[in-house]
C-alpha cells in the first residue's frame, strides 16, 4: 500500500476569501463554511466506515477570521479588548461558530468599529480532525485505534498538537514566517479539544453553559442550587429560562422532575440558564488543585466572564470561628500544578469589580455593614495546597509560611482557579467558608459539621449567586480589567 503522504487529497470546494464590513453577515458566512467542512467529513467518515480504505484522503479545514490593519491610531484606552495592539495582519482559527455567534458577533463589531477595516472571513490551512468533526453528530462515534478496518490516521486528520496548545496565553506564541500575529486567545483545535473534554468531564453540552460560572468543592452547593433554580423558575420576572442537570436533562417546570445520571461525571455540573447566555453555572470541582485546573482549562475557551470559587476552607486563625466568609485578596500558591505555564513569581492581582462585588453580596444577605461584617468575614491571603493531608507532616515547615504569608485560610482549589483565571483573562474571585480550624484543634470529622453545612450552604451559595448578579449588570468593559491583558494582547477577549 502506497504511504499515506503519497495519496490523493480531496477536499470540499474551497470559496474564495470574503471582506465583510457587518458582524452579523461575517459570522454567517463563517457558520457556512464550518458547515460545509465538518458535513463533508461526517459524510466521508460514515462512507469509509462502510466500505473501507478509499484509496485517498479526506481533508477539510476550519474557517479563519483575518483582519489587516496599517496604521497606530490609538482607540479608547479604557477598553481592554476589541482592538490589536499594533498594525500588520491578525488572523485565528474558528470552530463552532455556531456556539459562539454572540461572542464572534460582538468581538467582531469592536474590530470593525476601532479599526475601520474590513475583516476577512476565509477557509484557513488547518485541517479539521474527524474526531471533532464527527463530535458534533450525535449519531456517529470515532472508532479506537484498531478498531476499524484501516488506519484512522491514514485517511483522516488526527488531532495535532502543534495547534491545539496554550503558547497564545502562556505568552511563549512564535510568530509565523510571515509575521500573522493571532487574533483570539486560542486555535480551533485548542478549542475543539476543550469542548469535547466539558461533554466528558461535566455531563452536559457546552452550549448550556452561562457566562458567570461559580465552582465549589462540596455536593452540598448541588442541592441548594437545584432548590433556587426551581424557585426563580417559577417567578416569570426572574429572567431565569430553564434549568440543565447532568445528562443534558432540561426543565423548565419547576416542579419537573430532575433524573439523575447513570453515570455521575466527575465534575457534576449544573445550569440556571437566561436566554442570553447571563445566567449561572456551578461546577462541582471535587477536591484537590488538578481537577481545579481541569475544569478551568477547558471553560476558558468559552470566554465566561467571571469565574468565583465558593468553597469550604481551614480556617488558619483563632479569632475565626465555624461559617465565618473569608474574601480573598492575595494568593499563596502551593498547589504546583500550575507551575509551568505560570511561574510562582507572577503576581495574582485580587480584582476590585468582584471583590466589590463579592463584598456587597455578603452584606445583601447578612444585613451586617461596615465594622460589624468583620465579625463573620474576614479579607485576606488564601493558601492553596496540593497534600489534603498536610496536618499529618511535621508543621514547622508549612506553619512557617502560612504564618509569613499572612495567610487567614488553606485550600486546594482556589489559588488555581484564581492563577488561571488571570492565565485565560477570564475575571475570577474568590469566597470561601470556614469548616475546620486544624492549627486549633476543630478538625472535620463525621458528625461535628452537620449543623454548620445545613445553615451556612444556603447562605454561601446565594452570596455567590448574588455576586453574580451584580457582575451581569455592570458593563462589560468594566468588569474585563486591564490587569488581565499583557504589553501584545489578542483583539478577542
Amino acid at each position: 500500500m502506497r504511504h499515506h503522504n503519497d495519496m490523493p487529497v480531496m477536499t470540499p470546494d474551497t470559496p474564495a476569501p470574503e471582506l465583510f464590513t457587518e458582524p452579523k453577515a461575517a459570522v454567517a458566512h463563517l457558520i457556512r463554511l464550518y458547515a460545509e467542512a465538518t458535513r463533508f467529513l461526517c459524510d466521508r467518515f460514515a462512507e469509509t466506515m462502510q466500505s473501507g480504505h478509499p484509496g485517498c484522503r479526506f481533508r477539510a479545514f476550519y474557517p479563519e477570521i483575518r483582519i489587516a490593519t496599517s496604521s497606530y491610531a490609538k482607540v479608547d484606552s479604557r477598553l481592554s479588548f476589541g482592538h490589536v495592539s499594533r498594525p500588520g495582519i491578525h488572523a485565528s482559527t474558528i470552530t463552532r461558530p455556531d456556539l459562539f455567534r454572540h461572542y464572534l458577533e460582538q468581538q467582531i463589531g469592536l474590530l470593525l468599529h476601532n479599526h475601520e477595516v474590513p475583516v476577512q472571513i476565509s477557509v484557513s490551512d488547518t485541517a479539521i480532525p474527524v474526531h471533532f468533526a464527527v463530535a458534533n453528530d450525535p449519531t456517529m462515534t470515532v472508532p479506537q485505534e484498531g478498531a476499524a478496518e484501516f488506519i484512522l490516521r491514514d485517511v483522516f486528520d488526527v488531532p495535532d498538537l502543534n495547534t491545539m496548545n496554550d503558547d497564545i496565553v502562556n505568552g511563549t506564541f512564535k510568530l509565523p514566517p510571515d509575521g500573522t500575529e493571532p487574533l483570539a486567545a486560542f486555535t480551533a483545535q485548542r478549542v475543539d479539544y476543550s469542548l469535547a473534554r466539558l461533554s466528558h468531564y461535566t455531563a452536559t453540552d457546552p452550549v448550556h453553559f452561562q457566562n458567570y460560572v461559580l465552582f465549589t468543592n462540596y455536593q452540598f452547593y448541588v442541592a441548594e442550587f437545584e432548590a433556587y433554580a426551581r424557585k426563580v423558575l417559577a417567578d416569570p420576572e426572574s429572567g431565569y429560562s430553564s434549568f440543565v442537570g447532568t445528562g443534558n436533562v432540561e426543565i423548565t417546570d419547576p416542579a419537573a422532575p430532575l433524573p439523575l445520571a447513570d453515570k455521575v461525571p466527575q465534575m457534576p455540573t449544573f445550569h440556571l440558564k437566561r436566554p442570553d447566555g447571563s445566567g449561572v453555572t456551578l461546577v462541582n470541582i471535587g477536591v484537590g488543585p488538578s481537577n481545579a485546573k481541569t475544569a478551568t482549562d477547558h471553560i476558558a475557551v468559552l470566554r465566561p466572564h467571571a469565574w468565583i470559587m465558593v468553597g469550604h476552607c481551614a480556617g488558619l486563625r483563632n479569632s475565626q470561628s465555624l461559617g465565618d466568609f473569608v474574601l480573598a485578596h492575595a494568593y499563596l500558591r502551593e498547589d504546583k500544578v500550575l507551575d509551568d505555564d505560570l511561574p510562582v513569581w507572577v503576581p495574582i492581582p485580587a480584582l476590585a469589580e468582584i471583590q466589590i462585588a463579592l463584598q456587597q453580596a455578603v452584606v445583601q444577605e447578612t444585613q451586617l455593614e461596615d465594622y460589624d461584617l468583620k465579625r463573620i468575614m474576614r479579607t485576606g491571603t488564601v493558601a492553596s495546597v496540593d497534600n489534603r493531608n498536610w496536618e499529618l507532616r511535621d508543621h514547622t515547615g508549612p506553619v512557617q509560611r502560612l504564618s509569613q504569608s499572612r495567610a487567614v485560610a488553606l485550600d486546594m482549589e482556589s489559588a488555581t482557579i484564581a492563577a488561571n483565571g488571570f492565565r485565560f483573562r477570564v475575571p475570577y474571585g474568590t469566597l470561601l467558608c470556614v469548616s475546620d480550624k486544624p492549627l486549633h484543634g476543630e478538625l472535620k470529622l463525621p458528625g461535628m459539621a452537620s449543623d454548620f453545612y445545613k445553615t451556612q450552604v444556603s447562605r454561601h451559595l446565594m452570596i455567590g449567586i448574588r455576586a453574580m448578579e451584580r457582575l451581569r449588570d455592570m458593563p462589560l468593559e468594566r468588569i474585563h480589567s486591564r490587569k488581565l491583558r499583557s504589553f501584545d494582547e489578542t483583539a478577542f477577549l
